[in-house]
Parts: structure tokens; sequence; C-alpha cells
């Protein structure tokens, strides 16, 4: 078993790179230490290498863009229209980073950028569709749902223990909410307990971390019912083991 440090090294990926790489599922992550640090398995650094076109190719799939100029430049449209694209929902954002100015820079994946324009050059040029113009006069941003579906997607995929998955869809959702979902204490401490840590390049100073804390959860009603559903769904999943099991928690 290797650290997330060495195995980056071997990759030949940089931090963020191999931090993305895991995120999007790239690399996989094998039992955690006992601190709870990952930890990768030489079969798994094995099976990444012989990718075809490895190096490059992995690069290739976790480059991100960041903010709308860069993002623009890369689709060869203005930054207004890239910023349209993406409030409206056809562009969703694969991360994100507060800057001095305490504002949220949301970051793209090249590969995705230029897929979509290839996909759809129709929507690179000319006017807005009708649904996109009602959502404009809606000022409407769909960024941070996209974000948040995208992640917490990413992250159930990564775990098929019930505790862990209501674990991920508890950290989304309003705390009111988890407590009325969860009323039993003992299990929230369980799911607390097992909540997936801030993404990478989440801020550490505080002001910043205030900001990006809003995007951690979910604000539009029919987002958190989405998500409450959701967590009733693997409740009932997760005590059904702990019936069998006699734990409370993850097998």
């Amino acid at each position: 078993m290797l650290g997330g440090v060495r195995a980056a090294g071997e990759l030949g990926l940089g931090r963020a790179e191999f931090a993305r790489a895991v995120q999007l599922g790239l690399v996989r992550a094998g039992p955690r230490a006992v601190g709870g640090a990952a930890r990768f398995t030489r079969a798994e650094l094995d099976r990444v290498k012989a990718a075809e076109g490895f190096p490059d190719a992995l690069r290739a799939r976790v480059e991100t863009v960041a903010g709308a100029d860069a993002g623009a430049r890369l689709l060869g449209i203005g930054p207004s229209r890239f910023t349209r694209l993406a409030r409206c929902g056809h562009l969703t954002p694969v991360g994100y980073r507060v800057n001095r100015y305490r504002v949220v820079v949301w970051l793209y994946l090249g590969a995705e950028l230029k897929e979509f324009a290839a996909e759809r050059p129709g929507v690179l040029r000319g006017a807005a569709s009708e649904a996109d113009r009602e959502l404009i006069g809606a000022r409407a941003d769909l960024r941070p749902v996209r974000w948040r579906g995208r992640h917490v997607g990413l992250l159930l995929r990564r775990t098929s223990d019930p505790w862990e998955r209501a674990a991920v869809l508890a950290s989304v959702l309003p705390e009111e909410q988890v407590r009325t979902a969860v009323p039993d204490p003992a299990e929230r401490i369980v799911l607390a307990a097992l909540a997936p840590p801030p993404p990478y390049g989440h801020p550490q100073v505080p002001a910043a971390a205030a900001v990006a804390r809003r995007l951690l959860r979910a604000q539009p009603p029919d987002e958190i019912e989405r998500y409450r559903v959701g967590l009733d769904l693997a409740l009932v999943s997760a005590r059904g083991q702990s019936n069998v099991t006699g734990d409370r928690g993850p097998t």
C-alpha cells in the first residue's frame, strides 16, 4: 500500500492533478490507513500506468481551467457567454476555489469543455434559447446545484456501504433536515463521523472557508427534497444492515 504523495509521484502527477484523478475515480483508493489517510495498491497504480496514452492521456483528463475567462478562451467565445452557459446549467463545474476577494472561482475540466464544443457547436453561437432566457430573467445560477450533484454522485460511486452512502447524502443537507430524517442522536453521530471531508481545494482561511462552506449544502427546495429522499432510502438499507450484523455503522 502506498500513500498519496508517493502514488502521485509514481504516476507523474502533481498534487492537484492526483487529487482530481482520485475524485473522478480514475485512480481508485484502497483500504484507508488507521488514521484515515487514503492508500493505493501497487496493482491499482499498475492498472493506471497500463492504460493507453499514459501519462499524457491521464493528465489531459484531469486538467482544469479556472473561471469564465479561461473557459471562454478554450471554447473560443466571450466570457459573458461562457458565464451564461454555466449559470444555465450547460457546463458543470468539477471544483472551486475562493479568491482573495472572497469570490467563488469555478473550475471546469478542459476535456469536458472541448467535448461540449464539439457536440453542441450551435449553443456557442447565436441567441440564447427560450429556456435559457427564462433562467437569465430569473437570475438563476445552477452552478452550485450542478457541482453538488456531481460531487455527491462521485462520492456515492466510491462506496457501497449503506452507512457511508447515508453519510454522504446527510452531509449535503441542512442540519435541520438531518435532525428530522435521523431522530436518533446515536445515528447522527455515526453519520457525522463518516461524513466526507471537504473537497480538495476547499480553503483553510476562515473568511474564505465561510464562503465555500455555503456551497456544500443544498439550498433550493427541490434539491433539498431530492437529497432528503435519497437519505431516507439509504437509511432504510443502513438500518437493515445493522439489524443483521448487530452493529451500528459500516461493516
